[in-house]
C-alpha cells in the first residue's frame, strides 16, 4: 500500500478541507502516515492569506521538492488557498510539482496523486458535507467547517478572492456530520467557517446559527460545542439564550473584532462600531458572567493614527479579554487596502504590536488572579496538559495537571480540578 505524507498549514478551516482529502486518499487505497521518511508521496495544503503564510507554504514547498530530487519522495501535491491565489502559475514557478489541487475539487485529491492531472474548480453554489473525511485532530477533538466562503468584503482581506461567497451547508447534513464526528470519538466539536454567525442566511434568508445548535445539542457524547469566527453585530439574543440553557455549548466565543476605533472600522470596512462592539460585549457578559471572550486586533492599518492605537490600547486594557492575537497589518496585493494612502511605516506597526502584547499580558495577569483556587472541568489532550471551557485547541492557554502516577489521565478524559498557579497561559491544577 503507496504511503502519503500530508502537511496542512494555517488555520482550522484549511486542516478541514486537509481531513476531506485524507479521506480521499485512504479510500483510494492510500496509507497516511505521519512520518515523511517513510513516504512515497505528499501533499501540501497551504495557506495564503498573508504573505507571511505565503512565505511559509512556498518554504514547505521547498523543502518537500528537495526531497524529491534525493529521491526520499516520488510525488509532491499542492493543494489549499496558495493553489487559488495563484492558480497554474504556480506549477509555473515549481515546475516539479505533480499536481494541485483547488479548495473546490478536494474530492479530487486522489486522482490528482494517481493521474498527476491539475484540478482547479469553481466555487460550487451549493456546499455539501464531504463524502468522506478522515480526523487529522485528536480523537477526542474535531473541527466541524458549517459554511466556507465570505460575502463581507473587509479590505485587509483576500478570502472572497479565495474561496468565494459565502454558501452554508444544509442543516441536515451538518447534523449528520456531526453525529459521524460524535461516532467517532469527538467529545469536543468546533464549528467553524469564514464568518459561524451567519450560518443558513444564504440557504433560508436568515442566519440560522441558534436553531443549528439546538439540534446539534441532541447529539449523545458531545460534551463541548465551541464557536470559532463569530462576528459580533450577528451574535443575536436567540444565539446567547442557547448558549445559556445548554451547558454543552461552551461559555466561549471567538469573535475577531480587528478594531475599535470608528476611523479605522470605517476604512476596514467592517460593519461593525465601537458602539456596537462594546454594547454586544456588555450584554454577553451580563447574559453570562463566565464566559470567555478571544479576539484578534490588526494594528498599523493605513491611516491609524497614534490617536486611534491609543483608542485601541485602552480598550485592550479596559475590556480584559481572556486570550488575544496581535497581528501587524500585512498590505496584501489585491486587496482594497493595498492602495489606500497613509500607509504606516513597518518599524511603528511593530511598535503598535509590541505595546498591544505587553498590554494584554497585564489583562492575563489579572485574568488569572481570578482563576486561582476556581475547580473548573478540563479536556485533556495529554496525561498531562488539559484545556478548560475558557481554551480552545491549539490557539489558546492549557493547563498542567498535577496528578499522581496511576492517577489514569488521559488524553480525551474529562476531570474536575483546582487551578493552583498560572503564568501567562500556561495554569497549573490539582485533582479536584
Amino acid at each position: 500500500m503507496p504511503k502519503l505524507f500530508i502537511v496542512s498549514l494555517g488555520c482550522p478551516k484549511n486542516l478541514s478541507d486537509a481531513e476531506v482529502m485524507a479521506g480521499e486518499l485512504a479510500a483510494a487505497g492510500w496509507e497516511l502516515v505521519s512520518d515523511e521518511a517513510s513516504a512515497d508521496a505528499a501533499l501540501v495544503n497551504t495557506c495564503a492569506f498573508l504573505s507571511s503564510a505565503v512565505a511559509e507554504s512556498e518554504g514547505e514547498i521547498r523543502r518537500l521538492l528537495r526531497l524529491k530530487a534525493r529521491g526520499k519522495l516520488a510525488k509532491v501535491l499542492v493543494a489549499g488557498c496558495l493553489v487559488e491565489r495563484e492558480k497554474e502559475a504556480l506549477m509555473k514557478r515549481f515546475p516539479d510539482l505533480d499536481a494541485l489541487v483547488g479548495i473546490n475539487s478536494l474530492a479530487k485529491a486522489a486522482e490528482a496523486v494517481e493521474l498527476g492531472k491539475t484540478y482547479l474548480l469553481p466555487p460550487s453554489p451549493r456546499l455539501d458535507s464531504p463524502r468522506l473525511k478522515a480526523r487529522l485532530t485528536a480523537q477526542h477533538s474535531a473541527y466541524l467547517k458549517i459554511a466556507d466562503g465570505c460575502d463581507n468584503r473587509c479590505a485587509y482581506c483576500l478570502i472572497p478572492s479565495i474561496r468565494g461567497g459565502f454558501r452554508s451547508k444544509p442543516l441536515e447534513s451538518v447534523v449528520e456530520e456531526a453525529r459521524r464526528l460524535a461516532a467517532s470519538g469527538a467529545m469536543e466539536i468546533s464549528l467553524i467557517a469564514q464568518d459561524t454567525t451567519s450560518y443558513g442566511a444564504d440557504l433560508y434568508g436568515r442566519p440560522r446559527l441558534a436553531e443549528l445548535l439546538r439540534e446539534l445539542v441532541k447529539i449523545k457524547n458531545v460534551r463541548w460545542w465551541r464557536l470559532m469566527y463569530v462576528y459580533p453585530e450577528r451574535v443575536t439574543k436567540d444565539l446567547i439564550a442557547v448558549m445559556k440553557a445548554h451547558k454543552t455549548v461552551c461559555r466561549y466565543l471567538d469573535m475577531p473584532l480587528q478594531h475599535i476605533a470608528p476611523g479605522v472600522l470605517r476604512r476596514m470596512n467592517r460593519s461593525s462600531t465601537e458602539r456596537s462592539i462594546k454594547a454586544k460585549l456588555a450584554e454577553l457578559r451580563r447574559a453570562m458572567p463566565d464566559i470567555a471572550l478571544r479576539t484578534n486586533f490588526i494594528v498599523g492599518f493605513p491611516g491609524e493614527t497614534p490617536a486611534d492605537f491609543k483608542k485601541l490600547l485602552a480598550f485592550v486594557k479596559a475590556e480584559k479579554f481572556d486570550n488575544l492575537g496581535v497581528f501587524a497589518y500585512s498590505r496584501e496585493p489585491g486587496t482594497s487596502a493595498a492602495g489606500f494612502p497613509d500607509q504606516v511605516p513597518e518599524a511603528v506597526k511593530a511598535e503598535r504590536v509590541d505595546a498591544l502584547v505587553r498590554a494584554q499580558s497585564g489583562v492575563v495577569d489579572s485574568v488569572n488572579a481570578g482563576l486561582r483556587g476556581k475547580k473548573l472541568d478540563l479536556l485533556m489532550d495529554s496525561p498531562r496538559f488539559g484545556r478548560t471551557y475558557r481554551d480552545a485547541p491549539e490557539i489558546d492557554g492549557r493547563v498542567e495537571v498535577e496528578a499522581r502516577p496511576g492517577s489514569g489521565l488521559m488524553a480525551g478524559s474529562f476531570v474536575k480540578a483546582k487551578i493552583t498557579s498560572a503564568a501567562g497561559y500556561l495554569r497549573k491544577a490539582r485533582l479536584a
